[in-house]
């Protein structure tokens, strides 16, 4: 198998065909974004509550990333671009600083980011 280009290729679905499978995958990557960087639940929730939707975000996260993940098997260069451009878009709005607010900035900072200290 070796990358191509071209609107022909079926995507996971068979309804899942050039550029409307790139808007797919596109979605879904920024998704998988959202969910890892969401803060979801949100302190004040009673623990087994909170537990139990840290799983099914969880599980989401990770259904979402194997379907990018096989979309991108396609060997479609299309799909790649889409799903590299999906998680870093994602990743940019969701990840970085950059569009949140300084207090949501600092209570969010990853302990291992050398750059704050």
């Amino acid at each position: 198998m070796a990358f191509h280009w071209g609107n022909t290729a079926e995507v996971i679905f068979s309804g899942w065909l050039g550029p409307s499978s790139w808007a797919y995958v596109f979605c879904l990557s920024v998704l998988v974004e959202w969910i890892s960087h969401a803060r979801i639940p949100r302190p004040g929730i009673d623990n087994g509550a909170a537990s139990f939707l840290q799983t099914v975000m969880y599980s989401v996260r990770i259904g979402a990333a194997y379907m990018v993940m096989l979309a991108v098997t396609s060997f479609d260069v299309g799909v790649l671009i889409a799903a590299v451009v999906g998680h870093a878009g994602g990743f940019l709005l969701f990840g970085t600083r950059g569009f949140k607010n300084k207090s949501q900035a600092m209570d969010n900072q990853d302990p291992s980011d050398s750059s704050l200290h």
